[in-house]
């Protein structure tokens, strides 16, 4: 596998982990801390939490399971995921008025510039083809 193959693998396994924790822990006060909307059950975000968890979980399967020969989601996926994601959180943020603290607002702008920036950097590296 490429060192930049690898390097976004482990970057978007990173970023998943990280967003899929956050929406795991989310009974615990961490979307009210971060101002994002809260519904009235934490069943969805914590459904939604696991699954882009696993996800990580698979992009660092993808990159280091090699020599055990694991495979995981390669980076394909992973575009594919960052761009649905991303670019529906995008589309919700701007033709939807949110009644958020802007902290809320910047949260979600962050998250959505960072998986729409990382897909658009894989895909243009080229990191999904195996040549």
């Amino acid at each position: 596998m490429k060192p930049k193959h690898k390097a976004f693998l482990l970057i978007d396994g990173i970023v998943n982990l990280i967003l899929g924790l956050l929406l795991l822990l989310f009974p615990l006060g961490v979307a009210e801390s971060l101002g994002i909307p809260q519904p009235q059950s934490n069943f969805y975000p914590m459904i939604l939490g696991g699954v882009i968890f696993g996800i990580g979980i698979a992009l660092l399967l993808e990159a280091y399971g090699e020599k055990r020969k694991i495979r995981g989601l390669g980076i394909g996926g992973a575009i594919v995921i960052n761009f649905c994601g991303a670019g529906i959180l995008v589309l919700w943020l701007i033709f939807e008025p949110l009644t958020l603290p802007l902290r809320g607002i910047i949260t979600l702008w962050i998250v959505a510039v960072v998986v729409l920036g990382l897909g658009l950097l894989e895909t243009l590296t080229k990191t999904w083809r195996y040549d």
